[in-house]
């Protein structure tokens, strides 16, 4: 990585390098030779791809001199439960919003998983009704808490901007070195797309690396268009803060919007197989809304041989399996 961007803010946070393991019988149950690299193991709370972004986002609060936290997710957002953690870990009040989300299971939605982590971690929660309009809202709570002598700092949805990204973009150096460590060859890297600063950053430290695997994104709530649109945007916005052509984007971002289902946090049956198969497996734990729908996509991928057999995958496990609990009733 350039000088550049080892000198901007980092707040020390993730337990690293994690993880990058073999899955011999789930590479048997695919025909496919499939790694897994463990962003399940990050620390912070029990861990997931949002402590990357955080480091870079807990790093630029501490700058500009705020004392409290304030984002917006879904009722079971890891994201949430994660900034939370931050804010305890370094000092700062805590303020989520987080929205419900229509065709969730309800008997443990509203007070398990990550919404009795986010209580216990001390954040105050706002919960909104299905109608209610989050933005509208955070940005009323903003100019509250300025007037109360608050100083907030914003972190959008999932810490998906170009300061989030920066996170991934480590991630994707360590990839790399861990590759060349073990010498061991990919094809292709996998992971579950949502508010894209993941995706977006992975494809910037490897542009940035001069490497060329490819990375597909699963979405876990657009199409295919509207997925490879909002990755490409951000990856486009990152380059350019790394100071590479933003071009270098072009023909790099890859999505599948044809496995979320109904919607976003709606259960699939394929997600809840692709989950069983995984614990039962491996004895790895993936979550119900983004690493649970992405290992079904990649599953059927490799069933259609849209994934050629033998060819050499790497999942990212972005975390999240502390939301099973909120989806007790679906399995």
């Amino acid at each position: 990585m350039t000088n550049y961007f080892q000198r901007i803010p980092r707040a020390s946070i993730t337990h690293g390098p994690t993880p990058l393991e073999y899955l011999p019988r789930l590479s048997t149950e695919l025909g496919c030779q499939l790694y897994m690299k463990r962003d399940d193991c990050t620390g912070l709370a029990g861990g997931g791809n949002k402590t990357r972004k955080l480091e870079y986002l807990i790093a630029d609060a501490q700058q500009q001199g705020a004392d409290t936290l304030v984002t917006v997710g879904g009722l079971q957002s890891n994201h949430a439960r994660q900034t939370a953690a931050a804010a305890a870990k370094f000092g700062f009040q805590c303020e989520l919003v987080l929205e419900d989300v229509a065709g969730t299971p309800k008997t443990d939605y509203y007070h398990n998983g990550n919404m009795l982590l986010d209580r216990l971690l001390g954040a105050k929660i706002h919960e909104l009704g299905l109608t209610q309009d989050a933005f509208e809202y955070v940005g009323a709570l903003l100019t509250q808490l300025k007037n109360a002598g608050r100083k907030p700092y914003f972190i959008p949805m999932g810490g998906s901007n170009v300061l989030g990204s920066l996170g991934y973009v480590r991630c994707a150096n360590e990839i790399l070195q861990q590759l060349e460590k073990d010498n061991i060859h990919i094809d292709q890297i996998v992971l579950a797309s949502g508010s894209a600063g993941t995706q977006a950053g992975l494809l910037a430290g490897l542009i940035a690396a001069k490497s060329d695997i490819q990375v597909l994104g699963i979405a876990v709530s657009r199409s295919t268009q509207n997925q490879e649109q909002l990755v490409t945007e951000l990856l486009k916005e990152t380059l350019t803060k790394l100071g590479i052509n933003p071009d270098e984007a072009n023909g790099r971002v890859l999505a599948n919007g044809n496995y979320y289902g109904e919607g976003y946090g709606i259960t699939t049956p394929s997600m809840i197989n692709a989950v069983q198969q995984c614990a039962q497996l491996e004895g790895v734990l993936l979550d119900p809304v983004y690493t649970g729908k992405a290992m079904a996509g990649l599953i059927d991928l490799c069933a259609n041989e849209v994934i050629k057999p033998n060819t050499h995958q790497l999942f990212l496990h972005t975390g999240g399996n502390q939301g099973l609990f909120g989806y007790q009733e679906s399995f």
